[in-house]
């Protein structure tokens, strides 16, 4: 992955997160204060009914003791609005009293206290829908008259609260409109923010980069001198100490790995600072493969390993010549590492027409781990890190392999199941566009 697409997916994901913190924040905000408003107006308006129906109650009752007195419901019944209203009747079924309700909600009105079932002072409301999709909310309650001077009656007192509940519905959405114009403006703010954040990891990883790169260039030198120094004393016919000679054999081995990974390293900088640079031209990618497979036999006859080239038909592609060979002397290499001996490598092109050309190197080794090969290209990321070391890897071999890749605009994938081997699949158009 390079630089810019580092720390551009790791300031995507800092904004994500605080996207998703901040929405989960609003919805939570939203929803309580959603059923804040629900329980302040469900509550306000129960109690204005419970008063209402007690004193609708006591009124009946002192009636009944007071048959001389006429009645005002205007003192009985002192809330009185267009939308409150109240039903007196008795265990007859008789109307006896009564604060009509409008006509459009009397009939749901009456349908409602005819199917009560409902305690005491228990306040609910009840919803209708009309023919024309127009909803209806009653809030009712109940309370029994119970009177020596006359029979027991029932007390319903109502209120439609559809305007009121209408309301709360639109403040709803209106919080949640404002909440989704603020997620936008806190996104942007986010976005801002991680961006800044970004800019002290950026430098450091600059420098640390920068660092890497002029080290690895200074390192070239010293280890060509130690290179050679090695093996003079190699060639030096004054040394017949066989443990002095083993000694400088593996001062050359050390010094190689090293001088590899000071090369590694430098790619691996250049190609950060977007310094690598192609030099197409045309050639046959079936010559390059047959080549290296040739370099690679006998490292594999030593392990005992049969490396074939098979299915090569003539592929010619514009590329950077160098940088194919890299690449496929990476995952040639890099298969005959990591196979067991008495195993197979085999080198193909599978697919080749005049637009595309598929390159496929597979062994049968033990395989890679599905979590793994979720990072099998990332630097310095070793799957067993002990067995490379003995074997000389360093871990930037599959990244230089992807960076190659990148830069032809190609797709290099895997396919790999443990136990059964594993085949690395590289995509290249034959034609390499500007």
């Amino acid at each position: 992955m390079t630089q810019e697409n580092l720390f551009g997916q790791s300031r995507r994901n800092l904004t994500l997160l605080y996207s998703i913190v901040m929405t989960v924040f609003l919805i939570v905000l939203i929803f309580a204060m959603h059923k804040t408003m629900s329980w302040s107006i469900t509550s306000e308006q129960a109690r204005e009914l419970l008063d209402t129906a007690g004193n609708i109650a006591e009124s009946q009752e002192y009636f009944y003791q007071h048959p001389e007195l006429t009645l005002d419901d205007s003192i009985a019944y002192k809330n009185t609005n267009d939308r409150l209203f109240f039903y007196v009747f008795d265990d007859d079924g008789r109307l006896v009293n009564f604060s009509r309700a409008s006509f459009r909600i009397e009939p749901f009105i009456l349908d409602t206290i005819s199917d009560w079932n409902l305690p005491e002072d228990e306040v609910s409301v009840f919803t209708k829908k009309d023919e024309n999709g127009r909803v209806t909310r009653l809030m009712l309650t109940a309370r029994r008259v119970t009177s020596s001077g006359g029979p027991a009656q029932t007390v319903y007192v109502g209120k439609d609260v559809t305007a009121m509940y209408n309301g709360m519905t639109k403040a709803t959405y209106a919080l949640a409109i404002l909440g989704g114009f603020a997620l936008i403006i806190v996104t942007v703010v986010g976005h801002l923010l991680a961006g800044r954040a970004m800019i002290p990891l950026r430098t450091a990883y600059e420098k640390q980069r920068q660092f890497a790169a002029d080290a690895s260039h200074e390192l070239r030198t010293p280890l060509a001198v130690v290179m050679a120094s090695a093996e003079l004393l190699q060639n030096d016919p004054s040394i017949q100490s066989p443990f002095l000679k083993q000694v400088i054999e593996d001062v050359r081995d050390e010094v190689k790995k090293m001088t590899k990974l000071v090369s590694d390293l430098l790619i691996v900088a250049r190609s950060d600072n977007k310094a690598l640079k192609l030099k197409p031209q045309r050639f046959n990618l079936s010559n390059i493969i047959g080549q290296t497979v040739r370099m690679m036999q006998p490292l594999a006859e030593r392990k005992q390993i049969k490396i074939v080239a098979e299915s090569l038909p003539k592929a010619e592609i514009q590329a950077d010549e160098a940088k194919i060979r890299q690449l496929v002397l990476i995952l040639v290499d890099n298969a005959v590492k990591y196979t067991p001996e008495g195993g197979r490598v085999t080198v193909s092109i599978p697919v080749s027409d005049k637009n595309h050309v598929r390159l496929a190197v597979a062994d049968t080794g033990l395989g890679i781990a599905k979590e793994d090969q979720e990072r099998i290209f990332d630097r310095f990321y070793r799957v067993d890190k002990a067995r490379s070391r003995e074997m000389g890897g360093n871990g930037l071999g599959l990244a230089i392999a992807q960076e190659i890749v990148n830069l032809h605009r190609g797709r290099i994938s895997i396919k790999s199941e443990l136990g059964e081997g594993t085949t690395f699949y590289v995509d290249l158009r034959t034609k390499l566009k500007g």
